[in-house]
């Protein structure tokens, strides 16, 4: 049994989303018979969100008591240390989160700069997992030509599966990457039949950050890679449904017929969340424009989880079905032609279609095989 630790944000942003995406590597490495704990720290002043504002402030009892009742849920009580940004330990003390540091075997952090990084300096194998591939190593080799600090890991790892590769536009920093697919534990999410009338969905944010600029281009996200499918609705009898946040054109995609509900509003629990992918027919997903116009590799822990439900996913290619098998309940779609083509195969063998979209999740991305294989490559 091995002592890992799991660094990431759920605090300053307690939605089902991100609760559910650490909860898959959490859970994941737990059943595999190890002892895990998560730690976040503030980070900055006025980073925590309560869902039902969305104003920022230092206050985190409502992301606290969020984190605690979903880690209680799942056999996990007490295994979570948050410091707010006065300082202050929430769960587990100062000492003891030191004391778990000094005797862990691994510390797996999900954020480009370490906030444990002096806690981290002596014990624990570092390892860095990328989920913004293309932003992360870009940034990296803005920081390093600008002479600023980088934090150093023992190993690299990145959900972009083509990053290190001749394939891949995406900048190493000099680093050696591996692939990694966000795991997902398939049986926290059952299948049940889905409706025939209901709308193929996905739970986005138009734009989460800024734009990055690299060697003379503008990488941007989905705000960029939308419109080039914004009249899907209109070429299938499929109804499609967003749960969006972020400032979007909601009246030009109503207008084209998108249905959009708020994203928090729908899914602002690991529990929702779930609901809602469930009450699904499927996803239709397009990827952030850094992600695409490298080639990646990125594919979505949020997709994982639609395919572990017995959603199929028609998701736009961002070099990732050169990692999972596409065609059969996974698509990887380029434009709207072959999106709208995708559906409407879908739609003509859904239920043959839902079982594959399961047996994706089942052989790829199952947290079982995924947290193995990481573990082995790592040496514990």
């Amino acid at each position: 049994m091995a002592r890992i630790i799991v660094a990431s944000y759920l605090v300053r942003l307690p939605v089902g989303g991100y609760l559910s995406w650490m909860l898959q590597w959490l859970a994941g490495f737990q059943r595999l018979g190890h002892e895990v704990y998560f730690v976040e720290k503030a980070g900055w002043p006025n980073s925590c969100y309560d869902p039902s504002t969305w104003v920022g402030s230092d206050e985190c009892s409502y992301g606290t008591a969020v984190l605690d009742d979903l880690l209680r849920k799942f056999d996990l009580t007490g295994r979570w240390c948050f410091v707010d940004a006065a300082g202050q330990y929430h769960g587990l003390s100062r000492d003891q989160i030191e004391s778990v540091f000094q005797t862990a075997d691994l510390f797996v952090d999900h954020l480009r700069a370490c906030e444990w990084a002096e806690e981290a300096a002596t014990g624990p194998v570092r390892v860095l997992v990328d989920g913004e591939p293309g932003f992360t190593q870009m940034q990296m080799v803005l920081n390093q030509r600008a002479s600023k600090h980088l934090d150093v890991f023992d190993q690299y790892y990145s959900v972009g599966l083509n990053v290190g590769s001749s394939e891949c536009a995406v900048p190493t920093a000099g680093k050696t990457w591996r692939p990694v697919f966000d795991p997902v534990v398939v049986d926290f999410f059952p299948k049940v039949p889905a409706d025939e009338d209901a709308c193929f969905t996905t739970i986005m944010s138009w734009q989460a950050h800024d734009p990055i600029e690299f060697d003379g281009a503008t990488y941007g996200q989905k705000d960029i890679e939308f419109p080039k499918f914004i009249d899907l609705p209109q070429r299938t009898a499929t109804g499609f449904e967003l749960a969006i946040a972020g400032n979007a054109p909601h009246d030009d995609l109503r207008a084209h017929g998108w249905r959009l509900k708020e994203a928090a509003a729908e899914t602002v629990s690991f529990d929702s969340w779930g609901e809602y992918i469930r009450g699904s027919r499927g996803e239709f997903s397009v990827c952030k424009n850094v992600f695409t116009a490298t080639n990646s590799g990125f594919f979505s822990d949020r997709s994982a989880i639609y395919l572990a439900s017995g959603r199929p996913v028609v998701m736009q290619e961002t070099g990732f079905s050169s990692h999972l098998p596409c065609g059969r309940g996974l698509f990887a779609v380029r434009d709207v032609v072959e999106a709208a083509a995708a559906i409407d195969e879908i739609q003509g063998n859904y239920e043959e279609h839902s079982q594959w979209a399961r047996e994706i999740a089942y052989e790829y991305l199952d947290a079982s095989k995924v947290l193995s294989k990481f573990l082995h490559e790592i040496g514990i």
